[in-house]
C-alpha cells in the first residue's frame, strides 16, 4: 500500500507475466523520477519492472515450498540522486534474532536512523473450509551511533576570492569553511595557510578568514594559489584527521581609468595638421602623433577606436586596442577633400571601452588646414551664349559678357579670355571682364551676313582652359528702300488680263522687306485696281472695253499714265514711286496665239528673240537632216548629172505691212504656210530640190520633185534659184483667196509665181 513492495505477498500460482505491484515515488523538487529492480547476487530474478511507470511484471514461476520468500532491491532516482532501499539487516525465522547482515556496514553519516518491519505467521491450517495463515506485523527502529571516523570536510569548495586595487591591508578577503565528518559528535577544527601565500596572505587559525597582509600595489601576481589546511583537535593523543583545499585568489584591478590620448608633449585632447588637397586615397597622414593608453588592466583595458563626423573621408588604425597603441589615420576618399569645398577638416577621434559596464571613454578632436593646389578648370557659366546686335550699331559696341569661374585661389584662380574661330574677325574680348564687342571698324550688315558664331576660350595660369561657342544673331535694321524693276516704265495690257509690277526690298528680315503695292494718281481716274500684295494692276470690272475709258477720258490715246507706290513694313518705314504708262489694247483685235505672244513680249524683248533663236537651230538641224538623207540617195544612183548653176536676182522685199497683217490671223500648222500644191517641171529629171530662203518659221520638208519628159537635146543641167520668201502684196484676188488662210496663202501663191516664171525663162549660165 506505501508503494514500496515492502511485506508484498503473492500465491505461488500466479501465472508468469502477470503485472503484480505498481511502484509509486515522487522527487522533493518535482522532477521527474525514473524505478529500478535488482536481486542479490546468486538468486534468481523473479521481477520485471517499466522504470518510467513502476509496472511490476512476474517473469519467473513461483514454488513456496522451495522458496517462501523473496527479497529484491528497489530503488528511485531523479536521474541525479538514487535512494536504494536495502536491508542491512537479517533475522533468524525460528529464533527471531535480528543481526547485521554479513558484510554490511552501518554509516553514521550516511543513514542514522533505520525502520525495520517483522512479520510473525503461523503454520497455517484450514478455517471454516479455507485454508487460513495468521500473522502479525511489529516496527523495529535502529538509531546508529556516531563514531570517530571521517576526516574534517570543507563546505562550499571550490573557493575563490578577490583582492581589489583599492583593498587596505589588514582587509579579509574571504573565509573558508571545514566541519568535522563525524556529524554526530563533532571535534573542533582549526585553519592553516600551508604554502602559496608569500607572506602576502594569512588566515584566522578558528574562523577560517583569509586577509591581505600589503597593498594591492604590492601584489607582484594577478594570481594567488592558496593552500589552505584544516586539521580537528582530539581529546586523545591521536594523529588528528586532516584534510586541505586551495584558494584562489585573483588581484583584481577596478576600471577607474578612461581611455587617454597622449601627443608628443604629454596628454592631449586636440591635434592639428596642414595639408594639400586631394591626397591620394590610402595616404598615412603623418604629421598626426597620436598615442592612446587605458592604464587598468585586463578587460578593463581593451577599448575601441572610431572617426565621428569623418564621412567616410578617413578612417583609423586600429580599431581594437588593449592597453597602449599608436593612432595611424588614412585617407579613405580623396575626393571629398576639397579645398574649394572645404578648407578647414574637423572631426573628433572617439575611444571608447568595450566589456566593462562603466564604458568609459574620451575623445580627441582632429583639425586639418587645407592647401589649395590648381586643380580646377575655368568653367564657363554656360556651355554657349546667344547674342543680338542692330546692324546699325556703331564699331566698338558691346555684344554680349561671358563669365567663367576658376574656384582656385590665387593665381590659379584668375580667368584670361580670348576668342578664336571663323566668325570671329569682327569681334574682340576683353580679356578680364570678358565682354566682347565689336572691331571699331567693323560695319555689321545683316543683309550680308545675319550669323556669326565663334568660340571664347577661358584659361588660367597654368594653361588650363575651357570652351563654350558664342552665336551672334545680327538684327536686320530697315534701311534699304524698295526698287522697282527697270522695265516698269512702259507696261502692255491686254482688255482682261493684268499687267504687274515688281519692287524689291534688299533688307534681311520681315517686315523690312515686305512691300505693299498702291496707285497713288492716274490718268483716268478710277479706272484701275492695284493687288497691294502682288503688285498686279487690273482695269475695274466695269471697264470691259476702251469705248468706256474713251467715254471717262478725253485722252483718245490708248497710254494712260499711272503713278504707283511700293512702300516696305518697316519701322521708319520706306517707299518709292515710279510713274508706269499702260498701253491698252483690245483683246479682240488679237486673237492668235502669234500675236498674243507677241503682245506677252512686247515688254520683253529678249524672250522674243531668244523663242525665235529656238526656230532658226531647229529649222537647220531638219535642213541638214534633208540634205544628208537626200546625198545618199543620189550617191546610190548609177546616173551622172552635169552641174548647171542658175544665179537668179533676188526679188525685192514686200513691205511691213504684210507682216502686221500677217501677224493678225489665227496661226495655224507650220507645213501648210509653205505646201506647193502644183508641181514644177524638172528638166534634168535629177532629185535636187530648188533652193529659197527659209520663212519665219519653219517650213514643212516639199514633196519630192516630179520627173517631166526632155524638152531639149542639151545636157542635162541642175538649175540653182536663189530669193527671199518674205511675202509681198497681194492683189485683190489673192486677198479674197487668204479669207480662210490669209498669211499661207499668199505665201504660197506668191512661191508656186516664182517657180513658174523661172522654168519659164530657163536661162542658166555658168
Amino acid at each position: 500500500m506505501n508503494g514500496n513492495m515492502a511485506l508484498f505477498s503473492l500465491s505461488e500460482d500466479t501465472p508468469v507475466g502477470s503485472h503484480v505491484y505498481t511502484l509509486n515515488g515522487t522527487d522533493p523538487e518535482g522532477d521527474f523520477v525514473t524505478y529500478g529492480i535488482s536481486f542479490e547476487s546468486g538468486s534468481r530474478n523473479f521481477f520485471s519492472i517499466d522504470p518510467h511507470f513502476g509496472n511490476i511484471t512476474l517473469i519467473e514461476e513461483l514454488d513456496r515450498e522451495r522458496e517462501d520468500e523473496i527479497e529484491a532491491i528497489i530503488s528511485i532516482s531523479d536521474g541525479l540522486n538514487k535512494n536504494l532501499h536495502t536491508n542491512k539487516f537479517a533475522m533468524d525465522r525460528h529464533s527471531g534474532v535480528l543481526r547485521i547482515r554479513a558484510g554490511a556496514t552501518l554509516d553514521y553519516e550516511k543513514s542514522r536512523t533505520h525502520f525495520i518491519t517483522v512479520v510473525a505467521k503461523d503454520g497455517g491450517g484450514k478455517l471454516r473450509g479455507d485454508y487460513v495463515v495468521f500473522s502479525a506485523t511489529a516496527t523495529i527502529t535502529i538509531n546508529v551511533d556516531d563514531a570517530q571516523d571521517m576526516d574534517p570536510i570543507f563546505v562550499g569548495t571550490p573557493y575563490y576570492g578577490y583582492v581589489y586595487e583599492d583593498s587596505h591591508p589588514g582587509s579579509e578577503i574571504l573565509t573558508v569553511v571545514a566541519v568535522d565528518g563525524d556529524r554526530g559528535k563533532p571535534n573542533m577544527v582549526l585553519y592553516s595557510l600551508v604554502n602559496g601565500s608569500d607572506e602576502a596572505f594569512r588566515i584566522n587559525e578558528t574562523t577560517g578568514g583569509i586577509s591581505v597582509t600589503v597593498s594591492p600595489s604590492q601584489l607582484k601576481k594577478e594570481v594567488y594559489e592558496l593552500r589552505v589546511q584544516v586539521s580537528e583537535v582530539s581529546s586523545k593523543e591521536t594523529l588528528a584527521p586532516q584534510a586541505s583545499t586551495t584558494v584562489t585568489i585573483r588581484v583584481v584591478d577596478l576600471n577607474n581609468h578612461p581611455p587617454t590620448f597622449y601627443g608628443e608633449n604629454g596628454v592631449q585632447n586636440m591635434f592639428e595638421l596642414t595639408m594639400y588637397e586631394g591626397p591620394s586615397e590610402g595616404e598615412i597622414l603623418r604629421g598626426l602623433k597620436i598615442t592612446v593608453n587605458d592604464s587598468d588592466q585586463g578587460a578593463n583595458a581593451k577599448f575601441n577606436l572610431r572617426l565621428v563626423g569623418a564621412g567616410g573621408t578617413f578612417r583609423v588604425v586600429p580599431q581594437t586596442v588593449l592597453n597602449e597603441a599608436q593612432v595611424t589615420i588614412i585617407v579613405e576618399n580623396s575626393a571629398a577633400i576639397d579645398f574649394e569645398k572645404f578648407k578647414l577638416l574637423t572631426f573628433k577621434l572617439l575611444a571608447v571601452e568595450v566589456n566593462t559596464p562603466e564604458k568609459f571613454s574620451s575623445t580627441a578632436d582632429i583639425v586639418i588646414h587645407l592647401l589649395d593646389t590648381n586643380d580646377n578648370v575655368p568653367k564657363f557659366s554656360s556651355d554657349y551664349y546667344i547674342a543680338r546686335i542692330p546692324e546699325n550699331s556703331p564699331g566698338g559696341s558691346n555684344v554680349v559678357a561671358v563669365t567663367a569661374m576658376d574656384p582656385d585661389s590665387g593665381l590659379w584662380g584668375e580667368v584670361k579670355y580670348s576668342i578664336y574661330g571663323t566668325g570671329a574677325e569682327l569681334f574682340l574680348i576683353h580679356p578680364s571682364t570678358g565682354i566682347i564687342y565689336t572691331q571699331p571698324w567693323a560695319a555689321l550688315d545683316a543683309e550680308v551676313t545675319s550669323k556669326y558664331n565663334f568660340y571664347v576660350k577661358a584659361e588660367d595660369t597654368e594653361g588650363k582652359y575651357s570652351l563654350a561657342e558664342v552665336f551672334v544673331t545680327v538684327l536686320d535694321v530697315n534701311d534699304h528702300s524698295p526698287e522697282f524693276d527697270e522695265n516698269i516704265q512702259e507696261k502692255t495690257m491686254v482688255l482682261g488680263t493684268p499687267v504687274k509690277i515688281e519692287a524689291t526690298d534688299h533688307d534681311a528680315e520681315e517686315p523690312n522687306n515686305i512691300v505693299d503695292y498702291s496707285i497713288m494718281q492716274a490718268e483716268p481716274a478710277n479706272v484701275f485696281d492695284i493687288n497691294e500684295s502682288t503688285g498686279e494692276i487690273r482695269l475695274k470690272a466695269f471697264v470691259h472695253s476702251l469705248d468706256i475709258i474713251h467715254n471717262i477720258s478725253k485722252n483718245r490715246d490708248r497710254i494712260w499714265s499711272v503713278l504707283v507706290q511700293a512702300k516696305d513694313r518697316g519701322s521708319p518705314s520706306f517707299s518709292t514711286t515710279a510713274v508706269l504708262k499702260i498701253d491698252i489694247l483690245d483683246e479682240t483685235l488679237n486673237r492668235g496665239p502669234m500675236a498674243a505672244f507677241l503682245m506677252q513680249t512686247k515688254d520683253n524683248p529678249m524672250k522674243a528673240i531668244g523663242v525665235l533663236a529656238g526656230v532658226i537651230a531647229i529649222m537647220v538641224v531638219i535642213t541638214v537632216f534633208i540634205s544628208t538623207a537626200m546625198f545618199w540617195r543620189n550617191k546610190k544612183s548609177n546616173k551622172i548629172l552635169p552641174v548647171r548653176r542658175v544665179i537668179r536676182k533676188r526679188p525685192s522685199p514686200p513691205s511691213r505691212s504684210i507682216r502686221a497683217e500677217w501677224l493678225k490671223f489665227k496661226r495655224s500648222h507650220a507645213g501648210d504656210k509653205f505646201a506647193v500644191k502644183d508641181e514644177l517641171p524638172n528638166e534634168n529629171h535629177n532629185n535636187n530640190s530648188l533652193m529659197f530662203a527659209p520663212p519665219p518659221t519653219a517650213p514643212a520638208l516639199p514633196p519630192p520633185p516630179i520627173t517631166i519628159p526632155k524638152i531639149s537635146t542639151t545636157e542635162w543641167t541642175v538649175p540653182t534659184v536663189s530669193g527671199s520668201l518674205t511675202p509681198k502684196h497681194t492683189s485683190k484676188p489673192m486677198k479674197q483667196k487668204a479669207l480662210d488662210r490669209p498669211v499661207q496663202s499668199a505665201l504660197v501663191s506668191e512661191l508656186k509665181k516664182k517657180f513658174e516664171k523661172k522654168a519659164a525663162d530657163n536661162k542658166p549660165y555658168v
